[in-house]
């Protein structure tokens, strides 16, 4: 719409809530609407309409209702100063009556057709109508899908402006015009912007409104009102390059989703605002799950900051959290670069089913058959495209990993396949997902990509002695694992908790496991005086119910004996199984443990160092791919458990075990001076509790140059100060230094 219209209609709602800058920020219902006609080409102005939204609690039918609503907006005038007043029983009814008066009222006028919106900033029609009508399902007239915004136009006149800064009676004093009647609200001059509206507050902004927008149209600025502001009607899916640029301001993360939600729901959470094509992309867990969280990249930093507004508002049931983020996180999650996966999604308006459990030895024509099947007796979902509608999804070799998308051409035969959910093909149950273009890439992303941490070859001369990452079946079962904690607890809990036992616990042996955002897991590792106490203590204790008094929640705890090297192994990042804890039987797929996982956690942010090797040296031993082996990474300041300078080799925890513990009755070691001696700090991680200690170390790195005054071994380790409730330290025996 390049052309003046030939009508404005001048619009201002108001909610039971919030006004101002914060109106429609906390989910209030609409209970006003305002109106104004303005004729751009007579510069006249029509009556001021008054539409009040007071929901009908009685046991009416609807056509009474109806009736109702015609009778009052012909007999009913008020004094609040509008020319005609009407009332609707709900928001449906009301933007109905709202587009039949103004479709009306544009017809006696005679002077022409084209009519659009106008408001004072973007709030009323982004904020407060089309978040309402998506939650109710309603369905709006498309004359709310354009408007002008007033502030906007007033600044293409006076550039100097700031746009949040401006209102109705700030532009009315820059363009002069007169006021006959005394200003009741003034939004810059309101103490409090959540106080509730009086009712002919709405009437007089419309008035100021209509002689601001005359004023505009008047010679001194002959102002033009064309290209108006649109409103999505539908959210477009699309592909995202990684070479792409994502604007930092432009971005935000939607934390607390529904599982089964799609890229849909999110575009109706954020309803009004304008969500860039393929702009919704759904996080997924270490699983291959939807972990409650995505990443919406908006078309401009305003409409970012208006979705801001929108924390903890609902979707069903659940608030959704909304947080900045950057454009490098978006990437990450809706990036590709596969030519395969483009190609697939370039088809557009196609609804994508992720299929999960397939058989490895799946085929197209298998997956055809799935969902088209011969006999007429089942319902048929016809796959677009054929076998060009299937991705299988494979690892950089080429074997399958038992998943695979499937492109349907319209929502019903969607549905019609998601009833197929747990069907069996082959001998296997398949689970149905409606994906999204971003889930692809990011499915893509983590399994047809390199490792994040390739495995280096072995040296040339082998000196050190292989260790495994799993403990020695036989171990001496003198140490507590507590699981299922209140998150709320504290130190102080358990000691209660335990009761009797708490005698034998060894000074500084709590140890409490945090996960990857540093908070706590409700597990927690206890090093006691003798195994048999530790087995008492399990038979006594298991399933008794722990109260925090940090909260009022309190939860039952499982208590299971478990073995000095266990628990270091779950410290430094590995898992211990239940069945672990009762069993020492090992074998590939029943151990009970695992590994620490490959992933370096983004709370770490570690800073660039130079490598210790030289580059001549680490080309001679390793290929280039093993040197993100090779550089170390020192830990920032700030983690007083760690010496400042430390080195780290490793590369990994997902999970992250706070320092052992103790109540702050016990007191606490000094911090020791941080390492003076050049060369690398050398960490070994899984060395066991009941080693030699230092005679051990000097003789794994026998034929290294090192001075054997510089073998530091940690027995106690360093003091956290800055909780006075515990006190942190490193895990014993964890760093040398070569």
């Amino acid at each position: 719409m390049t052309a003046q219209v030939d009508y404005l209609v001048v619009v201002f709602t108001a909610t039971s809530g919030a006004s101002g800058e914060l109106l429609g920020s906390d989910e209030k219902e609409l209970v006003q609407l305002v109106w104004q006609l303005v004729d751009l080409k007579n510069k006249k102005l029509g009556r001021v309409n008054e539409l009040l939204i007071k929901p009908d609690l009685s046991d009416e039918t609807e056509e009474k209702e109806e009736e109702d609503v015609v009778e009052e907006s012909v007999e009913e005038e008020t004094g609040s100063g509008a020319d005609c007043v009407s009332t609707a029983t709900s928001v449906d009814a009301a933007l109905n009556l709202f587009y039949l008066q103004l479709t009306n009222e544009v017809n006696s006028a005679g002077a022409g057709t084209s009519v659009c919106l106008c408001t004072d900033g973007q709030l009323h029609i982004r904020q407060v109508i089309h978040p309402e009508a998506a939650s109710k399902n309603i369905l709006v007239p498309d004359c709310f899908h354009s408007f002008f915004d007033l502030r906007k136009e007033f600044k293409k006149h006076f550039p100097a402006s700031d746009l949040k800064a401006l209102n109705v009676h700030t532009m009315v004093e820059s363009l002069s015009i007169p006021v006959d009647v005394p200003t009741m609200w003034d939004p810059s001059a309101t103490p409090d912007p959540a106080a509730i509206l009086p009712a002919e507050v709405a009437v007089q902004q419309v008035q100021l409104m209509a002689s601001v927008v005359v004023a505009l149209l008047s010679e001194q600025f002959c102002h033009t009102f064309s290209n108006p502001e649109r409103v999505s009607e539908k959210f477009e899916s699309g592909t995202c390059s990684k070479m792409e640029k994502v604007c930092d301001n432009t971005v935000i993360r939607a934390r607390g989703l529904p599982w089964q939600s799609s890229d849909q729901d999110i575009a109706r959470f954020f309803r009004g605002l304008n969500i860039a094509k393929g702009g919704a992309a759904l996080c997924l867990n270490a699983q291959g799950r939807r972990n409650g969280e995505a990443l919406v990249r908006f078309v401009s930093e305003e409409h970012r900051d208006l979705a801001l507004q929108r924390h903890k508002h609902h979707m069903g049931n659940r608030y959704i959290e909304v947080y900045k983020a950057t454009g490098e996180d978006f990437l990450k999650i809706a990036g590709g670069t596969s030519n395969e996966v483009a190609m697939f999604l370039s088809r557009e308006d196609q609804i994508i089913v992720r299929m999960r459990g397939l058989p490895f030895t799946a085929t197209h024509e298998q997956v055809l058959t799935f969902f088209t099947p011969g006999d007429s007796l089942k319902e048929t979902c016809p796959v677009s495209g054929g076998k060009d509608g299937i991705l299988f999804v494979r690892y950089p070799d080429g074997r399958p990993t038992g998943d695979a998308f499937v492109l349907f051409s319209c929502e019903e035969h969607a549905q019609c396949a998601l009833k197929k959910h747990k069907e069996i093909l082959g001998k296997r149950y398949i689970e149905l997902f409606k994906s999204t273009a971003a889930e692809v890439q990011q499915v893509l992303n983590r399994y047809s990509s390199a490792p994040l941490i390739p495995v280096a070859p072995a040296p040339l001369v082998s000196v050190l002695p292989t260790m495994s990452l799993l403990p020695p079946p036989g171990g001496v079962r003198d140490c507590l694992r507590l699981r299922g904690l209140p998150y709320t607890a504290s130190i102080e809990d358990i000691l209660t908790f335990l009761g009797e036992f708490t005698h034998d616990i060894r000074p500084h042996g709590v140890h409490m496991v945090l996960n990857q955002q540093g908070r706590p897991s409700g597990d927690c590792f206890i090093q006691m005086t003798s195994a048999e106490r530790a087995l008492q203590a399990s038979q006594r204790l298991h399933k008794h119910v722990m109260s925090s008094q940090r909260g009022a929640n309190s939860r039952y705890v499982e208590v299971f004996p478990c073995s000095t090297e266990e628990m270091g192994l779950v410290l430094m990042g590995g898992t211990l199984s239940h069945a672990h804890t009762h069993t020492h039987i090992r074998s590939r797929s029943g151990t009970g443990l695992s590994p620490p996982p490959c992933l370096s956690p983004p709370s770490y942010a570690f800073s660039p160092a130079p490598a210790v090797l030289p580059s001549e040296a680490a080309a001679a031993l390793y290929p280039p791919i093993g040197q993100v082996l090779l550089t170390p990474r020192p830990l920032p300041p700030g983690h007083a458990y760690y010496p400042a300078s430390a080195q780290l080799y490793m590369n990994y925890t997902a999970y992250y075990p706070s320092p052992p513990g103790s109540p702050t009755t016990l007191g606490f070691f000094p911090s020791p001076s941080s390492l003076s001696s050049p060369g690398g700090l050398m960490r070994m991680p899984g060395l066991t509790y009941n080693s030699n200690g230092v005679k051990d170390l000097i003789n794994a790195v026998q034929g290294y140059q090192y001075a054997p005054e510089d073998a530091l071994m940690h027995a106690h380790g360093h003091v956290h100060a800055h909780d006075p409730a515990r006190t942190l330290l490193t895990q014993p025996k964890e760093w040398v230094c070569i």
